[in-house]
C-alpha cells in the first residue's frame, strides 16, 4: 500500500520474471494445492533474503493503492549466498567473459488493491535513465554501477572475504536497483524477488522445459539461439538463448521482452498442467533450484502474496512494455541506447491501476513533429492467449509484425501495430 506508511511492508517473493516468475508461480500453485503449510514453510527458512527496501526511500510522487512487485533476472556468475559457480556450470549458462552484473530482466507485477486484473510492465534494458550513482546510465547497468562502487570501499577497508564481499555489494546493486526503478516510473516498490541465470536454467529444467513457438527459424551465435520455425519445447541452456538473444531481432530488445513475456505465460501453463507439484522428483528439484538462485526481499508473507496471486492462473494478468521514444538512440558516449520520455512512461504504468489518460499519445498517430518509424507505444502480451485486453492495455498488440531480414543486427525503430497473436498448440508465435 501507498498512503503515508505503508499498512504492511511484507516483503519476500518467490518469483522468476523469466528468470524470475516460474519460481513465483510455482508457488502460487504451491497454495492452491495446498502444499503450502510446508513447503512455504520450508522456504522461509532457507531462501536468501535482501533487505534492500529497507534501505531505499519511499518517494512516490503519486501514491495508489497498488501492490508493486519488482521482478530481477540477473546474469550474475555466483549462487544466491555468493559463491562463484564453478566453471563447467558458466560453460552451460553461456555466459560470456563480461564482468560485473547485469540486470537483463526488469518486470514490475503491479497487483491493484480492488482486485482488478494484474500487469506485468516490462522495461527494457537498455533505457536510458537516471541512476543514483550519478547522470544517466542504461537501467540494466544501475545494479553493477553501485555493485563494482561498494566493492572498491570494500576492498579499501581491507576486507578479502571474497563471498562476503559479493553479498555486500550485490545488496548496493539491488538498492540502487529498487531506487532506478523507483524513480524511473514513480511509484514505490513494495516487494522484491531476483533469480540468477543459474536459476532460470535449474528451474526450466525441474518443469521439464517450456514449449514456444517461432514464426521463423533462428540462429544466432552471439546467444546461442538456434531454433526451427515451429511449435517446441525448451529447457536449459537452451531457454537462456531464447530469452536472451536480441541480435538479428527486428525490434531488438523489444523483440526479446515479447520472448519473455510470452515464455513466461507458457511457463506457467506448464507449472498448472504438468503435473509438477504431484510428482515428488520434479517437486525436489524445483524447491532445491529455488532456494539456490532465488532472492526475495524480507518481510513478505509469502502465503499472503501467493493468494493474491492465484487470478494468475486463470490468465488474470496481462504482460506490457513501456512505451519508448526510439529504440535506435545514442548515448552521448556513443552507446546504443533505448530513449524514454519519463513522463509518459509514468504516466502508461500509473494508467494501468488509475485507469487509462483522456488521451494516450500514440492514439492519433503520434505526435506530427516525431521522426517518423521510431516512435514505439506500449505493448501488450496477454498470459492467454483467448483472453480479452483490459481497458487499461491500450497499446498495441507485443506481437510484432514484419520482421526484419536474419541478418539484421540492430532494431529498425518501426512501431508495433495492432495485430493478433498468430499461435500454436495455444502457444503465441513470436519472431
Amino acid at each position: 500500500m501507498h498512503a503515508g506508511k505503508p499498512q504492511s511492508r511484507t516483503r519476500r517473493l518467490a518469483a522468476l520474471a523469466l528468470r524470475t516468475c516460474v519460481a513465483l508461480l510455482s508457488l502460487t500453485v504451491l497454495a492452491v494445492a495446498g502444499y503450502a503449510d510446508v513447503i512455504l514453510g520450508s522456504l522461509r527458512e532457507s531462501v536468501t533474503s535482501t533487505p534492500a527496501l529497507d534501505r531505499v526511500p519511499d518517494t512516490p510522487t503519486k501514491p495508489d493503492d497498488a501492490i508493486d512487485i519488482l521482478l530481477v533476472g540477473t546474469d550474475s556468475r555466483t549462487d544466491a549466498q555468493g559463491n562463484p559457480l564453478p566453471p563447467e556450470t558458466l560453460q552451460k549458462l553461456r555466459t560470456g567473459n563480461e564482468a560485473g552484473v547485469r540486470t537483463d530482466t526488469i518486470i514490475i507485477l503491479r497487483l491493484p488493491g480492488n482486485g482488478d486484473p494484474a500487469h506485468a510492465v516490462s522495461i527494457p534494458r537498455d533505457s536510458w535513465v537516471d541512476v543514483p550513482t550519478g547522470g544517466k546510465a542504461k537501467i540494466t547497468a544501475a545494479f553493477n554501477l553501485a555493485k563494482q562502487a561498494e566493492i572498491q570501499r570494500l576492498r579499501d577497508e581491507g576486507i578479502e572475504d571474497q563471498a562476503f564481499v559479493e553479498r555486500q555489494s550485490d545488496e548496493a546493486g539491488r538498492q540502487a536497483l529498487v531506487r532506478t526503478v523507483q524513480n524511473f516510473v514513480d511509484i514505490r516498490i513494495d516487494h522484491y524477488a531476483e533469480v540468477s541465470l543459474l536459476g532460470f536454467y535449474l528451474l526450466t529444467e525441474a518443469i521439464g522445459g517450456v514449449d514456444v513457438c517461432l514464426k521463423n527459424p533462428v540462429h544466432d551465435p552471439k546467444s546461442g539461439a538456434s531454433f526451427p520455425a515451429g511449435h517446441q519445447t525448451i529447457s536449459g541452456s537452451d531457454a537462456l538463448a531464447f530469452v536472451r538473444q536480441r541480435h538479428n531481432l527486428s525490434r531488438g530488445d523489444l523483440d526479446r521482452i515479447v520472448r519473455q513475456q510470452v515464455f513466461l505465460g507458457s511457463a506457467l501453463n506448464k507449472v498448472l498442467s504438468a503435473g509438477t507439484l504431484t510428482n515428488p522428483a520434479k517437486l525436489s528439484q524445483l524447491l532445491a533450484a529455488v532456494r539456490q538462485s532465488v532472492v526475495l526481499d524480507e518481510d513478505l508473507d509469502v502465503l499472503e502474496f501467493v493468494q493474491r496471486l492465484r487470478g494468475l492462473a486463470a490468465g488474470d494478468v496481462e504482460f506490457v512494455t513501456i512505451p519508448v521514444v526510439t529504440i535506435t538512440g545514442r548515448s552521448p558516449d556513443g552507446q546504443s541506447i533505448v530513449e524514454v520520455d519519463v513522463e509518459e512512461v509514468r504516466e502508461f504504468v500509473h494508467g494501468l491501476v488509475d485507469g487509462p489518460p483522456e488521451s494516450v499519445p500514440g492514439e492519433d498517430g503520434g505526435d506530427a513533429d516525431a521522426e517518423p518509424g521510431n516512435d514505439v507505444d506500449a505493448t501488450t502480451t496477454p498470459a492467454n492467449p483467448d483472453a480479452p485486453a483490459s481497458p487499461a492495455a491500450t497499446a498495441a498488440t507485443a506481437t510484432p509484425d514484419a520482421p526484419a531480414p536474419a541478418d539484421s543486427s540492430s532494431p529498425t525503430g518501426q512501431s508495433t501495430q495492432p495485430a493478433e497473436p498468430i499461435s500454436a498448440d495455444d502457444v503465441p508465435c513470436v519472431n
